[in-house]
């Protein structure tokens, strides 16, 4: 309903065979820059604000382009980027007719390392140079790194300063471009090491190169760099001279999966778009630990290697919610769970009169949570007739920017339609199903003043994750503590019971935490919660997003923490709704939201007029 901007997307295809094999048994030496393609249009989920490709081609000779890169803005970057490497393919001077193997050399995208970035901004920074993949370039094809992730860092300021400190002069305060920095500068020092064991061997000239680029150890580069990295990632890279890596954080909060076989290795931010691009089975695809390394040198052996010690596993359960496509078997079966164990609350909700009720959902990440309902209803009450529509249609984006101030708004109300005539006026109750509700405005705005044109008697809508509490600082665009409706109705309520200055106390000690080292701190915003149940918060989020004019009850459910886990028993971390952060700079970050937010608000809060 409300579309969160969210974790970014990676993918990588390393051809482990010279490029004519691909051209003879596929028909084309394209085979991997048509790979990546599928890998990231599957994916395109993940980012729609911008998209980047990138070909390693390892067997460029002195004089010709090593890396190659594209990158494009909008929801339409991945066609763009796709689109103009294909234009400097046919404006090569490469004659058409011959075989790779002659072509090779005057062919850009001809590589045998490709990899792609989808982007949504999860920071409000926007531009082409914030798109990855990044570069940095070096006359040494060792030295060469590109680098694109799926991460947001905790510690930006911290990072910075490490790197500084050992002389390093970075452009900018920015957790991607000190990242390339950072692996850039232990890149060098590896090169080093493999440039002095080179000499004291005797090595000489190009002999010396070749030694450099076979001995690269690109996982002593990752232990250098990643201890001090506090965040959810998935960074992936690749040099000049074909070494490749993909570390995910200890923590195993951001996904990452692979597959190799002799042909290919292959890894994405999601199991089914390789299943997809590659004909595979789900037991061939492999998850890649948490802490872990996937490496391949540039003879194509490859390995895994533990880089840092695994810590409690908090993958991010709004994956498997939202994010994720739902064609993997798994999130498939756990948003159906989801589903499912919402039942005896929807019961609840209204009073027991299922015959007088139309069952619906919010398109389109709801609908699998909506069958699992369905079918669980279906179950529990034989002989009654379980009435379901299509009450809600969404529409394609509206075109708002041709209208100014109000009208503007009116227009945005309209990106949902109904059903007209779908259920009895004035008699029928009716449940809709979301996969989240978070901010409201859009529920408040445009789907209840829609629904309610229905004329039901009741609207119940429900919410199959549980209430957004807290801010999210590994990759989903939620970082301000008074965008979420759960927080803004806990605060209202305390302000109606005169607590202010408890909201005082909060802010002073949230202050005093900020003052020690971030491993010391902790959560002191979950104290806004602790005298309130889900349902009272619940009811007091219905009361706030009631609009003025409609005239059906307003009922909003939520999906309890315990039923979140026991569906989603494979991604346990759960830090938006609970306030239990994997790492100390996760609960150094709320410390601050909630700072920012009471000192922004502090004279509203004293009047009771923040709401």
């Amino acid at each position: 309903m409300e579309q969160l901007k969210h974790e970014c997307g990676v993918a990588m295809v390393r051809l482990r065979k010279p490029l004519n094999f691909y051209e003879d048994k596929y028909g084309t030496w394209q085979y991997g820059l048509q790979k990546l393609y599928l890998l990231m249009e599957k994916q395109h989920n993940r980012g729609q604000e911008g998209a980047g490709l990138a070909c390693v081609k390892m067997h460029a000779e002195p004089g010709e382009e090593m890396i190659y890169r594209e990158r494009a803005e909008g929801n339409r970057a991945i066609e763009e980027i796709f689109a103009d490497a294909y234009k400097k393919l046919r404006e090569s001077n490469a004659d058409p007719s011959q075989r790779i193997d002659d072509a090779y050399h005057q062919l850009p995208y001809a590589g045998e390392i490709y990899m792609g970035h989808l982007r949504y901004s999860t920071t409000g920074k926007r531009g082409l140079s914030y798109v990855h993949p990044f570069m940095r370039r070096s006359n040494w094809k060792a030295k060469n790194l590109c680098v694109c992730a799926n991460f947001n860092m905790t510690n930006v300021p911290e990072i910075f300063n490490s790197i500084a400190s050992k002389g390093q002069h970075p452009r900018m305060m920015s957790d991607t471009f000190i990242l390339l920095e950072q692996l850039g500068h232990r890149l060098d020092r590896e090169s080093e090491r493999c440039f002095q064991e080179a000499m004291e061997r005797g090595l000489e000239d190009l002999d010396v190169t070749q030694y450099i680029e076979e001995n690269l150890n690109l996982a002593n580069i990752l232990r250098q760099a990643s201890p001090v990295w506090d965040g959810g990632y998935v960074v992936m890279g690749a040099t000049g001279s074909g070494e490749t890596f993909t570390m995910r954080d200890p923590w195993g909060i951001r996904p990452a999966y692979w597959y190799a076989d002799e042909e290919v290795m292959v890894v994405a931010s999601e199991r089914p778009v390789i299943q997809t691009a590659f004909a595979l089975e789900t037991s061939q695809i492999h998850e890649l630990k948490p802490g872990e390394a996937l490496l391949m040198r540039r003879d194509g052996t490859m390995r895994t290697e533990q880089i840092l010690p695994a810590q409690e596993f908090s993958a991010c359960s709004f994956e498997r919610i939202y994010f994720s496509r739902g064609n993997d078997s798994a999130i498939y079966r756990e948003r159906k769970a989801l589903g499912r164990s919402l039942v005896p609350a929807v019961m609840q909700a209204i009073d027991g009169e299922l015959e007088d009720t139309v069952f619906s959902y919010i398109p389109n990440t709801a609908e699998v949570a909506y069958y699992g309902m369905m079918e669980a209803l279906r179950e529990n009450e034989q002989g009654i007739r379980i009435r379901s529509e299509k009450v809600v249609w969404k529409d394609i984006k509206m075109r708002t920017f041709i209208a100014e101030g109000n009208s503007r708004n009116d227009l945005a109300a309209h990106v949902y339609d109904i059903s007209y005539d779908s259920l009895r006026p004035y008699k029928d109750n009716l449940v809709v199903i979301d996969d989240s509700i978070v901010r409201g405005t859009t529920l408040r705005e445009s789907i209840i003043r829609i629904l309610d044109r229905l004329h039901p008697k009741r609207i119940v809508i429900v919410s199959s994750s549980p209430q957004v509490r807290y801010p999210d600082f590994y990759g989903i665009d939620m970082s301000g503590m008074d965008e979420f409706i759960a927080f803004r109705a806990a605060v209202e309520m305390l302000c109606k019971r005169g607590q202010q200055e408890f909201l005082y106390d909060i802010y002073r000690e949230c202050k005093e935490q900020l003052l020690l080292p971030k491993e010391e701190q902790k959560n002191c915003v979950r104290k806004v919660y602790e005298s309130f149940t889900q349902e009272e918060i619940s009811e007091k989020m219905a009361e706030m997003l009631h609009p003025d004019g409609v005239k059906a009850e307003l009922r909003i459910v939520y999906q309890t923490l315990e039923g979140l886990h026991k569906a989603c028993p494979e991604t346990p971390g759960d830090w938006y709704f609970s306030g239990h952060y994997p790492t100390p700079g996760g609960v150094m970050r709320v410390n601050e939201a909630y700072v920012r937010f009471y000192e922004a608000n502090r004279e509203q809060l004293r009047q009771k007029t923040l709401l």
